[in-house]
């Protein structure tokens, strides 16, 4: 994407915000906002500052996260202590995309943003779309996705695939930069999701006559 995704954090707890804001910040192509602690300052900033994302407690000083998920008109996922049967179907009910129970690590809240961007660059990528890219987007809001032969992908390897922008094709070192991790092993992770078919090599010879291989998503070039 060529803007960040800018993500609301709403939490009563000062220290608590300013830390996932730093999860937030820490990923690439995102960039958190001025956290709000209460039900009234989230509407003030969802109002103002026009987040692409919600990071929505349930427990908030002025009433509940939940009642405050039903009044937003933008996507939202809750992080929360709140782990009752009924605060998550009613989070589901009432649309968020995620719900992510406290404490989580960095690393939770960095697949679940990366999901999310999964998620955003599938549905923008055309104006109208057919069932087939509804199902491809909604399985992508889930953290952690499986590849094609079972086997569950790291963050970092969930990172190189989603750093291939559809219909592009890169080398592993434009792929390096763009993850923000060395040439071997942006190479490395390369070559195993080429293995289990998620991006394909294209050979692309230079002036020098040696080829380069380029990485891409499969079928959107």
């Amino acid at each position: 994407m060529s803007t960040d995704l800018r993500v609301l954090i709403v939490d009563d707890d000062f220290h608590v915000a300013r830390l996932h804001a730093a999860y937030v910040d820490s990923v690439a192509g995102f960039l958190a906002l001025a956290p709000a602690g209460s039900t009234a300052q989230a509407l003030q900033s969802v109002h103002s500052l026009r987040p692409d994302l919600v990071l929505l407690d349930v427990y908030l000083p002025d009433g509940s996260g939940l009642d405050l998920l039903g009044q937003l008109d933008v996507d939202t996922m809750m992080l929360t202590a709140a782990s009752d049967a009924l605060s998550i179907r009613t989070a589901t009910r009432r649309g968020a995309l995620a719900y992510l129970l406290k404490p989580f690590t960095a690393d939770a809240l960095s697949q679940q943003l990366r999901a999310y961007a999964r998620y955003r660059r599938i549905l923008d990528r055309q104006q109208s779309v057919d069932q087939e890219t509804i199902e491809k987007a909604r399985r992508a809001l889930f953290a952690g996705e499986v590849s094609s032969s079972g086997r569950q992908r790291t963050a970092t390897e969930s990172a190189v695939l989603e750093s291939l922008e559809p219909g592009e094709q890169y080398s592993a070192a434009e792929v390096a930069e763009r993850v923000g991790v060395s040439r071997a092993t942006a190479q490395r992770y390369l070559s195993t999701l080429a293995d289990d078919g998620a991006v394909e090599i294209q050979l692309r010879y230079g002036t020098t006559g040696r080829p380069e291989h380029r990485y891409g998503v499969p079928g959107r070039r």
